[in-house]
């Protein structure tokens, strides 16, 4: 499988196993499978609520004998209620808890907003830190420390758009090594992407299929990605599935991919993809396909009740 490489030699394999949404009792399957068909590459976050789980399909691979620890590359990610540098340490001392880790290969901020300690999700103005209460460049800062005892290999960021990259990068020490971000042919992200290049950052895309899973209250209406007529003749003309040439296209990109899955099939159908090799006339009608749209809006964090507006996550036209 294709690697992408850190400045210091270390190896991220292009697909890993996302485990966004994986509901509790099939999550720890999910990642014993994925590394049993031979996933490297385990994406997990404290807010999925489900590392415990993450670490039990992870603890049970390695004690059966299909993996060694140095041999996985496990990431996680600082939740907005941790931001202070008081709270960074202890948040991925929990993650590493749960994951029955003694490190994460890599460790990122998870959004560049802050909400009060305790808080999962606001539910109203005075649940959130601005910007004056808690810098980026204090988060960052205690993300560096991190990676000089050694729980974290590397550090990153997501959901970054280039203005917050660029505060980072403004501070010196330690630049983040990785910025995960949606991305899909309906929102390549190509400034964004020319920008990570432009500095040594890598990046991984999250959703690649158009986060087909959210499809109630106000995406109802999102464009289908899976089914558009430009994807499907693309799969067609390989013989594979539409999703396989949606993971394709970000492996072509050089850019790694997170497919979330808890079906064994399915888990093995989205490795595979790693074989699909998308030629230049594919590419084109990718990057021509006629819609622009960012399934995650971020509109859960801005709007009246919130001291973020969506310049603060994403870039604008």
């Amino acid at each position: 499988m294709k690697n992408l490489i850190f400045k210091n030699g270390d190896k991220l394999p292009i697909i890993g196993l996302g485990t966004w949404k994986s509901k509790p009792g099939e999550v720890a399957q999910a990642v014993f499978w994925a590394i049993e068909a031979g996933y490297r590459h385990i994406d997990c976050a404290a807010v999925y609520q489900n590392e415990n789980e993450v670490g039990a399909g992870i603890a049970k691979a390695i004690a059966e004998g299909l993996v060694k620890r140095e041999e996985l590359f496990v990431t996680s990610k600082l939740w907005n209620n941790a931001h202070k540098k008081e709270q960074v340490l202890p948040a991925l001392e929990k993650s590493l808890a749960d994951l029955k880790l003694d490190y994460v290969d890599l460790y990122l901020i998870h959004w560049p907003i802050s909400f009060k300690a305790g808080v999962g999700f606001p539910g109203g103005r005075e649940d959130y830190l601005t910007y004056e209460e808690v810098p980026i460049s204090e988060t960052w800062k205690a993300m560096q420390e991190l990676k000089e005892k050694g729980l974290a290999k590397h550090i990153g960021v997501s959901n970054f758009n280039q203005n917050k990259l660029k505060e980072i990068l403004e501070l010196g020490g330690q630049s983040p090594e990785m910025n995960q971000v949606e991305m899909q042919p309906y929102l390549p992200q190509e400034g964004l992407v020319e920008f990570c290049i432009e500095h040594g950052i890598l990046m991984t895309a999250y959703s690649p299929l158009g986060s087909p899973d959210s499809r109630a209250d106000k995406h109802a209406d999102d464009p289908k990605l899976l089914v558009d007529p430009v994807v499907k003749e693309i799969a067609d003309k390989h013989k594979v599935g539409a999703g396989q040439v949606l993971i394709a296209w970000s492996i072509a990109r050089d850019i790694a991919v997170i497919p979330k899955s808890v079906h064994q099939e399915r888990i093995i159908g989205n490795l595979a993809s790693a074989n699909i090799n998308l030629d230049d006339h594919d590419m084109m009608e990718l990057r021509d396909i006629g819609i622009n749209h960012r399934f995650i809006d971020g509109s859960f964090f801005t709007g009246e009740n919130s001291p973020y507006e969506s310049s603060d996550l994403f870039d604008q036209a």
